[in-house]
């Protein structure tokens, strides 16, 4: 098989699992705040639920953990991806219009 085509199945699912990482993050994030309006709005007191939020502050906590790997995990790609003679073009590119690169934003070819 192509080693192009396998190096953009295997970008396309690593920025799928970048994405996902980062909405689990921001999913915990304003789940965090919904449990203290929460509580706020129901006149509980403030330690209410304060080992629910204490877990959650051990997930988001992983959370962040996780996508700190991912991105070591996108920077050996990188270096695998160049050891195989793959270059990447950025369609002319030098930031994103919306933010981040599209699938179709990004081009590689067999230079080796």
């Amino acid at each position: 098989m192509d080693k192009v085509f396998v190096a953009k199945k295997v970008a396309h699912k690593l920025w799928s699992t970048e994405a996902a990482v980062d909405n689990a993050l921001t999913e915990a994030a304003d789940f965090m705040s919904v449990m203290i309006k929460a509580r706020s709005e129901a006149g509980a007191p403030i330690t209410l639920g304060d080992g629910a939020q204490a877990k959650l502050m051990d997930a988001v906590k992983a959370l962040s953990e996780a996508r700190s790997a991912m991105i070591a995990v996108h920077y050996e790609l990188k270096d695998v991806k160049e050891s195989l003679g793959i270059r990447t073009r950025l369609n002319g590119l030098e930031t994103p219009p919306n933010g981040k690169f599209e699938a179709d934003d990004v081009r590689m070819q067999d230079v080796g």
